[in-house]
């Protein structure tokens, strides 16, 4: 009999389930392998002494839009070893710049967001090869411009955000490495991580860029030049019995609008795929400089009035006082200016006191509101006049961040306003009519109102 000293007893098996007779016989499918960014030789890399180790020929250096500011833009500049001589960085007139997310690269694991920084894969297999191709054959100068809202670089010691999301710097940073060693061409990475000017549509990583390479705008060839994004504004569509998701946003379309230069989505440039349908929250297109035939002059009625504004921030509101209201002699309320709505009614009861007509440059957006200042008015024995903005919401949202971020479109140094305020006003807004009290309504359509140069910069977009 045969000893199990020293040998752990076998558990007893479970008897087995027979297989129907007609089952399939065939084995069972294999599991798709997920593409990995991580070659073997970057396994044995891992392991090699530092000593030992290629230099990595990408450099990070972080930039911010003004001296007052924190760094916000993120710029990565790669090398390849063989072409660090004065060829590689001659003046290119051409650009071919790129979207990195969903252009270039995809998330390897099929989530929507990459987990980590191994988790993607190229977006296409011709990719690299087609980047390549144009510059080493095409002569373009090949650069990437990316919107990462995900990541601070400096964020507050105090902020109480999950670990995870303060360390997606060094992930992103370990990711974009590889990416451009794997492309292994002169380029240039701009990432913005804030709502500021280096955030597309806005064109501050395009004019970096210019500095990066000293070009003048008049250098580039804007004509041969190409931005390829697939924020583009396409609808959702069924093709092939299939739902393709509509595109999150139009920013990459009315960036290479706003440079002047051709706009392409990764399907019609990588695939060559025919463009589909495209639509745009704001068309700009709809609000041409003004002719003068197009300016309405306002009709002032009475020796002394009140005029209460309504309407919704970035509506033109101050702009339509200081154009149209102050040559006519009216004295401004601003609960901007003035921080309460107390102090708005003092300076109006006050300036009423003294016989002047005022303009009440708030939004009023109910008649809860504009009841206090009817009763106001009434009370002084002066009428009051409603002027209504009726200027659509997205376009309010435009207008505040061209004020926001153009000095010279902001005498009264106004910061950009969260989404809050705009869905704030809709929520609570109801439209004027003339039983409040008014003596009449003024519809006021928005027009731009400002010189030539001040349109070449509201006529961008934006947002």
């Amino acid at each position: 009999m045969a000893s199990t000293r020293g040998r752990a007893a076998k558990p007893p098996t479970a008897t087995k389930r027979a297989a129907p007779k007609d089952a399939s016989i065939s084995p069972p499918p294999l599991k798709r392998k997920v593409q990995s960014a991580i070659s073997k030789s970057a396994v044995a890399n891992f392991f090699t002494p530092t000593s030992q180790k290629p230099k990595d020929r990408t450099t990070w250096i972080e930039r911010s839009p003004n001296d007052d500011t924190p760094a916000t833009l993120l710029v990565a500049k790669y090398l390849p070893e063989e072409k660090d001589n004065d060829k590689s960085l001659q003046k290119r007139r051409k650009i071919a710049a790129f979207d990195l997310d969903s252009t270039l690269i995809a998330p390897a694991s099929g989530k929507r967001h990459g987990q980590d920084a191994a988790d993607w894969k190229w977006w296409h297999h011709s990719v690299p090869g087609r980047l390549r191709q144009m510059y080493c054959e095409e002569g373009y100068q090949v650069v990437i411009f990316t919107n990462q809202g995900g990541l601070t670089l400096h964020p507050d010691p105090k902020s109480k955000a999950p670990k995870s999301q303060k360390s997606r710097v060094p992930a992103f940073k370990q990711k974009c490495s590889v990416i451009l060693a794997q492309l292994d061409i002169p380029i240039t990475l701009y990432a913005a991580t804030e709502k500021d000017i280096y955030r597309k549509p806005r064109t501050g990583m395009w004019k970096e860029m210019k500095d990066d390479y000293d070009l003048a705008e008049t250098d580039v060839d804007h004509a041969n030049s190409i931005f390829v994004g697939d924020a583009g504004g396409r609808p959702a569509e069924v093709k092939n019995g299939a739902t393709i998701p509509k595109d999150f946003s139009c920013s990459d379309r009315n960036l290479a609008h706003n440079i002047g230069i051709e706009f392409k989505t990764p399907e019609e440039f990588f695939l060559g795929e025919a463009p589909r349908v495209f639509a745009r929250e704001v068309n700009l297109a709809d609000f041409p400089f003004p002719s003068q035939e197009d300016v309405v002059a306002f009709e002032k009625k009475n020796k002394q009035d009140m005029i209460l504004f309504v309407g919704p921030p970035g509506a033109g509101k101050s702009t339509f006082f200081w154009k149209q209201l102050k040559p006519l002699g009216y004295e401004r309320v601003n609960q901007d200016q003035l921080k309460s709505r107390d102090n708005c009614f003092k300076a109006a009861t006050a300036f009423l006191k003294e016989g002047e007509s005022i303009v009440i440059d708030n939004t009023n957006p109910d008649a809860d509101v504009r009841s206090q200042w009817v009763e106001l008015a009434k009370k002084h024995k002066v009428p009051i006049r409603c002027v209504w903005f009726k200027t659509p919401l997205y376009l309010c949202e435009h207008n505040d961040a061209v004020r926001s971020l153009n000095k010279t479109l902001n005498p009264e140094d106004r910061q950009s306003l969260p989404k809050l305020a705009f869905n704030g006003f809709a929520s609570r807004f109801k439209e004027p009519k003339e039983k409040e009290g008014f003596q009449d309504i003024v519809e006021v359509e928005f027009k731009f109102k400002g010189s030539r140069e001040e349109y070449e910069i509201w006529g961008k977009y934006w947002v």
